[in-house]
């Protein structure tokens, strides 16, 4: 295994783990370890870890931190692969976690937190539900996790099974969207919002899902709704105070969840486990740590305040 210094620049670096199916993800780590306990990040749809600034900030209170890109995502992407391509079932991401987890405990990493942000949030609670996650995983962090999706009831509970179904036979049907940037404006700097990444992996309109993807994630949060009572470690769930909807003044966008419903968050977040801290962070983005200054600071603020009561480092 080699470790190369990363797109992100000093003090990052970062190594590539090929599987055996022929996919293959990419190992983010901040090159410093202040302690024995570090945070293992996974990110959403349609992204890839570029959050540099959260890193640094656990850093600096004492916890490593490392991130996955997981299979056809950003840093992992080759010639030729279909990007954010799922089969059927999340699980599937399960080897990425498994590979992060094994680098981290051959580097020396005693206590693990997984840490999941939208999509990479029902993947985390998925595998720590159902999957066979390590005794070193010690607690879980939700960054706006995607537990159920934004869409009127009716598309919920009629549509959404019925285009899982076709993913089973017919995973390549595109379903179309309608176009919005609105997400992008409040984050990307040549578009007035705070943040330069890599337009090309985190694009500014979200790509029209397959029936493939659909049906895994529809059948990702089922089965973790199933289980979700089996997630033994305590978990700190976030997410933004309000929700953002398509025609909204666009003030809101920049203050607001404009991907996911926070109410359905916090309703089925209820469910994560015995051990449950539920925050929400008024004025924060989707991704909250890609808020407003102030709020992405009370943002770390609350994760390090959780993490130094709730996990061992010496």
């Amino acid at each position: 295994m080699e470790w190369k210094t990363d797109i992100l620049g000093t003090n990052f670096e970062s190594t590539t783990v090929d599987h055996h199916d022929g996919t293959r993800c990419t190992i983010i780590r901040h090159t410093e370890t202040p302690s024995d306990t570090a945070i293992l990040y996974i990110h959403g749809y349609s992204d890839y870890f570029f959050q540099s600034e959260t890193a640094q900030t656990m850093v600096k209170a004492g916890y490593g931190f490392y991130a996955i890109d997981l299979r056809g995502y950003g840093r992992s992407l080759r010639s030729g692969d279909k990007m954010f391509a799922v089969r059927n079932d999340l699980s599937e991401y399960f080897a990425d976690i498994e590979s992060g987890v094994r680098i981290m405990l051959e580097s020396g990493i005693r206590h693990i937190v997984m840490m999941g942000h939208s999509t990479g949030g029902l993947i985390t609670s998925l595998y720590m539900a159902t999957g066979s996650p390590a005794s070193q995983i010690t607690s879980l962090v939700l960054n706006s996790p995607f537990l159920d999706w934004n869409l009127p009831l009716a598309v919920r509970k009629i549509a959404i099974p019925f285009v899982s179904f076709l993913g089973r036979f017919f995973p390549n049907i595109t379903v179309r969207q309608r176009p919005d940037a609105s997400y992008a404006r409040s984050l990307a700097k040549r578009l007035n919002g705070e943040w330069d990444y890599d337009h090309r992996w985190k694009p500014d309109i979200l790509p029209d899902p397959e029936s493939s993807w659909i049906r895994a994630i529809d059948r990702g949060q089922r089965r973790l709704m199933h289980h979700a009572d089996e997630i033994t470690v305590p978990v700190l769930l976030l997410h933004s105070g309000d929700t953002a909807h398509r025609g909204d003044p666009e003030d809101k966008f920049c203050r607001s969840d404009a991907i996911l419903n926070v109410d359905l968050i916090a309703r089925r977040g209820r469910r994560l486990g015995h051990r449950l801290t539920t925050v929400s962070i008024d004025g924060g983005l989707h991704d909250l740590s890609l808020s407003s200054a102030p709020v992405r600071s009370f943002f770390h603020d609350v994760i390090i305040s959780w993490l130094d009561n709730t996990v061992k480092k010496p």
